[in-house]
């Protein structure tokens, strides 16, 4: 290996590095926001539990408000990652195949909001009583999900197989009012087989409505 090479090299694991401890902030944030509220929490809390000092939390931060941002970007980013080949909206073309899609969008997002409860509880709860930035900005996600989920069902109508009159923007709103509901249920029970059938019967929910004389 050249010297050259070696460089690269322990700048490529110096970075790693860094990325690892900037991982570790944003997870000890995480439990201090979960065990003491957000505004009680202060940098020293997070220095603190990691064992670093503030001067390190500041080269990767500018304060406790910058990680929250940070973790609405990675949790937009993974939502936007499990929309896209085979779970795009544009990817399917009969009501079997939008049923198969579902379930997986159905269950990627229950993987998304459930390996790690933080997230929802600081998204659901906590953000939009940080300050006006923030609240308007959880309002932007709640929009973005609302026109994420009405390109599926745009897709459906113009193809013909969902419902010609479908209202879908209010159509959309509803069916993201039934995931938010799934993700407060998961913080008070997060038995899997409980999410799992509560799930079900959200796309029963979007698939037959509560008709008895529709099919299961």
């Amino acid at each position: 290996m050249t010297a050259e090479s070696q460089e690269s090299a322990r700048l490529t694991r110096a970075e790693r590095k860094k990325q690892e401890l900037r991982r570790e902030i944003i997870d000890a944030a995480f439990d201090c926001f979960a065990d003491l509220g957000y505004h009680a929490t202060g940098i020293s809390d997070i220095a603190t539990k990691l064992g670093i000092g503030h001067g390190t939390f500041y080269r990767y931060f500018e304060n406790k408000r910058d990680i929250v941002d940070h973790v609405i970007d990675d949790l937009v980013a993974r939502i936007v990652t499990a929309l896209t080949a085979e779970n795009a909206p544009d990817a399917v073309s009969t009501l079997d195949a939008y049923r198969e899609q579902t379930a997986r969008i159905g269950d990627a997002l229950a993987q998304i909001f459930g390996e790690d409860p933080r997230v929802p509880r600081l998204l659901l709860f906590e953000a939009a009583g940080i300050d006006k930035a923030m609240a308007a900005r959880v309002l932007d996600f709640f929009e973005l999900a609302t026109e994420l989920t009405a390109a599926y069902l745009s897709h459906g109508v113009e193809l013909g197989y969902l419902r010609a009159d479908l209202d879908v923007d209010n159509s959309a709103r509803a069916i993201n009012g039934m995931i938010l509901a799934s993700a407060i249920a998961s913080l008070r029970n997060p038995d899997p087989d409980e999410q799992r059938r509560l799930s079900e019967a959200v796309r029963r929910m979007m698939y037959d409505g509560i008709s008895a004389a529709k099919g299961a």
